[in-house]
């Protein structure tokens, strides 16, 4: 069984920049990821609100930049799941789908994944015209009608970059106000020959037999349903943490996020949290980064004490 200071779960933003950190303080590290590393920022097509890339990068770009840093430091891998976490601060047991590992700490950034809408047939569909990803499927629908579901960053930025595919977007937004950042917004209603913007409106219904035909959008205000004749319906409605691995007794929010204070420190001892994970306001890949850093700051310390 291999012995670590600490294992960092995930390798997004957050995962990478805290591996670094702590490999680069001496710690002996693994870093736990299924998939490629980079997280959801290679579902990206371009970041144009990263410090540094004035011109914008593109996601998985930015992502292979981030992986890179690792070059050169003595970080371990495992590319096998994570089933569970148990035992207590020191004597932390990891146990993936391949090999049990031991650390010290924990840091856990496994970020979160696309929550359903829940309509009948969305499972079924996915593949088959239903898509949480517009990078990794947009190019399926190149001159077809597609519909973007959501109010917030991710919803408004997809709907851009897959105006640059098909041949008509609607938008659809429960509330007729948007989350999302006021100059995405602009971008899309100055395009109203591509864009359509359906406001104040939830999908109801999914219209094919063998693949994607149409939705229903239903006016939560009035009532009246519409039925668009769409070939991909792209999803973007929040998203959902990855933490069943997790004991119980690491505290959670509402919607199942991991608590933390600003050292990114979890109700645990010894189990941090950073990034999209955690509950907080902003999640960035800055804030992401950010969060990483200072988790593997507080980890050091903590194994310092651990050490006296």
């Amino acid at each position: 069984m291999s012995a670590y200071d600490a294992i960092v779960i995930g390798s997004g933003p957050a995962g990478i920049t805290a591996a670094l950190y702590l490999a680069r303080s001496g710690c002996s590290v693994l870093l736990c990821e299924q998939l490629t590393p980079g997280g959801q920022i290679l579902q990206t097509a371009e970041l144009e609100n990263y410090p540094g890339f004035p011109k914008g990068i593109k996601g998985y770009e930015l992502a292979d930049l981030f992986t890179a840093h690792l070059e050169g430091l003595t970080v371990a891998r495992s590319s096998a799941a994570v089933q569970e976490v148990s035992g207590h601060a020191g004597a932390f047991v990891v146990k993936t789908a391949q090999e049990t590992f031991t650390a010290k700490v924990v840091l856990v950034c496994t970020g979160a994944h696309h929550r359903r809408l829940g309509v009948t047939g969305e499972s079924w569909m996915q593949g088959k015209g239903v898509s949480y990803c517009a990078l990794c499927d947009g190019n399926f629908f190149r001159g077809l009608p597609v519909a973007v579901v959501g109010g917030g960053n991710s919803a408004l930025e997809e709907s851009l970059y897959l105006a640059k595919l098909a041949s008509k977007v609607y938008v659809i937004h429960r509330r007729d106000a948007f989350r999302g950042a006021r100059i995405y917004l602009d971008k899309l209603e100055a395009m109203p020959d591509k864009i359509e913007i359906v406001r104040s409106s939830t999908v109801t219904a999914l219209h094919g037999e063998n693949a994607l035909e149409g939705v229903t959008v239903t006016n939560v205000t009035t009532g009246e349903e519409r039925r668009l004749d769409v070939q991909g319906l792209f999803i973007y409605v929040g998203f959902e943490p990855g933490t069943s691995f997790l004991p119980a007794a690491v505290e959670r929010d509402a919607q199942g996020f991991l608590v933390t204070d600003t050292e990114m420190r979890t109700s645990v001892p010894g189990i941090f949290a950073a990034g999209d994970v955690r509950a907080k306001l902003c999640r960035q890949v800055i804030t992401a980064a950010g969060d990483g850093a200072t988790a593997a700051q507080a980890a050091f310390v903590f194994l310092e004490q651990l050490h006296a």
